[in-house]
């Protein structure tokens, strides 16, 4: 299996469950490691045989910046049912983040894969 990945997607959202981050935009930080198979698209270089990241990353920007969620982790399981259904992909790795979430702290988040690795 090859992968295709998105490094550092970095979209405005409302997420968080205090009062104060339900009126504000707070950024998230995306990685995203998606399984695929280049080869066709390799050999033909045909965009149609492989995974548009560029595709994939307007719709998280989409999807992400007009949503509201409370949890990242409740984001993270819909964002990877998204990837995983929209673009055909069988195995994903997400990394999401909230940079500044916690003073003391770079960043904080969750890492799910799901799907099956071939």
């Amino acid at each position: 299996m090859d992968i295709v990945y998105i490094r550092d997607l970095r979209i405005d959202t409302i997420i968080g469950i205090f009062d104060w981050e339900r009126e504000v935009r707070q950024t998230v930080s995306l990685d995203l490691e998606m399984g695929t198979d280049i080869r066709r698209a390799a050999s033909s270089e045909d965009i149609q045989y492989a995974l548009d990241y560029k595709a994939v990353s307007h719709r998280l920007l989409e999807f992400i910046g007009n949503s509201e969620f409370l949890l990242v982790e409740t984001m993270a399981e819909q964002v990877a049912a998204l990837i995983l259904n929209e673009f055909q992909v069988p195995w994903l790795r997400l990394r999401i983040g909230k940079p500044g979430a916690i003073s003391q702290a770079e960043d904080v988040g969750v890492i799910i894969e799901r799907g099956v690795r071939g």
